[in-house]
């Protein structure tokens, strides 16, 4: 049976709630390393002590080591602005980009009006998932002044692959658009909220939820733009004839934070 939007919304605060629940210093290590057991994550990348960490919450969104991610320094790499498995790769024809299993959504309504100046029929769309395990800040995929971001309120429907298969969903959740000008041309960012994962934040921007920045600043190759506090979806847009998806990038398969996901023309 479907959960209801309020159910949704209220299990989504209590997880909240709980993920920023202070952990006593003696359960800290012990609860880390089981949740990392449990999902996958790698400890071994976390900077700093486990028991510096006050809450499941600031585990969540934990910083990796210096070096860990490393990003591709070649000029012509489109890197990837997460750690996540790679959903779809998909063209953008007839204002429309697949979701999953012939699934597809209109990326007007993605957008919500950011970037409407900006054609990008023909061009192409990653789809990113960032999974429980995974390091949960977002990166620049590229040298770019960030323009505008946009909070959309919506939907929290999970972003599980089981859950995409069944209906359409990034289109209609909470999401934050960022619009981004590089020297190859527009960025479009979209995270997407989901279950549990309604907290979504932007570097050097107080307001969540709802609000428009157009208070353009500079941001370099790898830097960090934003966080999200549980995990979930990224899209990433680009206008025809700017970028590609690499030929050996398929779906499902794992990426990291500054690996070279897709290649400029």
């Amino acid at each position: 049976m479907p959960m209801s939007t309020p159910l949704r919304r209220a299990l989504s605060l209590t997880v909240g709630w709980l993920a920023d629940r202070r952990v006593p210093h003696f359960l800290r290590g012990p609860l880390y390393r089981g949740f990392a057991r449990f999902t996958g994550a790698d400890l071994s990348e976390v900077r700093g002590p486990l028991r510096e960490f006050p809450s499941l919450g600031a585990f969540f969104v934990r910083r990796l080591n210096p070096g860990a991610r490393p990003v591709d320094p070649a000029p012509s790499a489109l890197v990837s602005p997460v750690d996540a498995r790679v959903q779809t790769l998909c063209r953008i024809e007839e204002d429309t980009i697949l979701q999953a299993k012939g699934h597809a959504y209109s990326v007007r309504d993605l957008l919500a009006g950011v970037g409407a100046d900006v054609d990008l029929e023909g061009g192409h769309a990653w789809t990113l998932y960032l999974g429980p395990k995974d390091y949960h800040r977002i990166h620049a995929p590229e040298t770019a002044r960030l323009q505008e971001v946009r909070w959309v309120r919506g939907c929290r429907y999970s972003v599980a692959a089981k859950v995409l298969d069944r209906r359409r969903v990034l289109d209609v959740n909470e999401r934050c658009v960022l619009r981004m000008e590089s020297e190859r041309g527009p960025l479009l960012l979209i995270l997407v909220g989901a279950l549990n994962v309604g907290r979504i934040r932007v570097q050097g921007v107080d307001a969540t939820d709802s609000g428009v920045l157009r208070e353009e600043r500079k941001v370099q190759r790898g830097e960090e733009l934003a966080r999200f506090e549980l995990g979930s979806t990224i899209v990433l847009l680009t206008p025809p004839g700017m970028a590609a998806p690499l030929s050996d990038l398929v779906p499902d398969a794992p990426v990291c934070l500054g690996q070279a996901i897709g290649r400029y023309s």
